[in-house]
């Protein structure tokens, strides 16, 4: 079995726990074979009959002066990094013709997601819930669907926008959490921060190879993908530290001052 072949298994997996176990038991050291097309054999990616997804406009918070309204923003944050495992193993056995590299840099952040997933879990479980116990919402593989054609499209805008949103929110839910006294959170959170500055790093790492490879100009390409994919609208506030150190240009910094 090769790399990409590999994945497959706990990409199509329903189970979460088992998705996120399966994928930290990955091999990275398999041959790569990054010109085979592939073709997986059960729906992709597997899902768990809960949470209940619904649009994100029927996704109501409660106080985080009550556990069960910082378990809803725990719980958003786990779905977000369930989704994450999908979208980096996807983007593995879909896209074919790219360096080795790629692959395992796609392996490496796919497991780190998983790692993010059960702190998240076992921190609800240790609240007295778990994932699964509120409904969440499909945006983020919504847009997998939409770029599944072309991966300059994936990883121009879903590293790069949507999880770079999550770099901007990150320090405000932190503060949130550890103000009601949740300082286990606040730890996984900083831990989750770390590795995601890696994981949009290596998004612009790509998203730039592609670009050079194409002849395409990064900054005036990305404009046209959003564009093109009706991608989520960046808003302020934004967290220009993490931004920059995961490899954003000042030029592309100062374009997000603009309204």
């Amino acid at each position: 079995m090769t790399l990409r072949e590999s994945v497959l298994r706990p990409l199509c997996e329903g189970d979460p726990l088992q998705k996120a176990q399966l994928t930290l038991a990955l091999d990275a050291t398999l041959p790569v074979d990054s010109a085979a097309s592939i073709t997986p054999t059960a729906p992709v990616p597997g899902r768990p009959a809960r949470p209940v997804l619904v649009p994100h406009t029927q996704l109501k918070g409660k106080s985080l002066a009550t556990p069960e309204g910082r378990a809803i923003l725990l719980h958003s944050i786990a779905h977000i990094e369930l989704n994450a495992i999908d979208l980096a193993l996807d983007v593995v056995w879909r896209f074919a013709g790219m360096p080795a590299a790629f692959y395992t840099d796609w392996l490496r952040i796919a497991q780190e997601e998983a790692k993010h997933f059960l702190l998240l879990r076992e921190h609800l479980v240790g609240m007295g819930f778990d994932y699964g116990d509120f409904p969440a919402h499909n945006a983020l593989w919504d847009m997998a669907e939409r770029t599944r054609g072309d991966l300059l499209a994936r990883i121009g805008i879903v590293p790069r926008t949507m999880e770079a949103r999550g770099l901007d929110a990150s320090p405000g839910v932190k503060n949130k959490l550890v103000s009601t006294g949740d300082l286990r959170a606040g730890a996984i959170l900083d831990i989750i921060l770390e590795e995601e500055i890696g994981h949009v790093a290596a998004g612009n790492r790509w998203y730039r190879y592609l670009c050079a490879q194409r002849g395409l100009d990064p900054v005036t390409t990305y404009a046209a993908l959003i564009a093109q994919y009706d991608a989520p609208k960046l808003r302020p506030p934004f967290n220009l530290a993490a931004r920059q150190a995961a490899g954003f240009t000042t030029e592309e910094l100062a374009l997000l001052a603009l309204p």
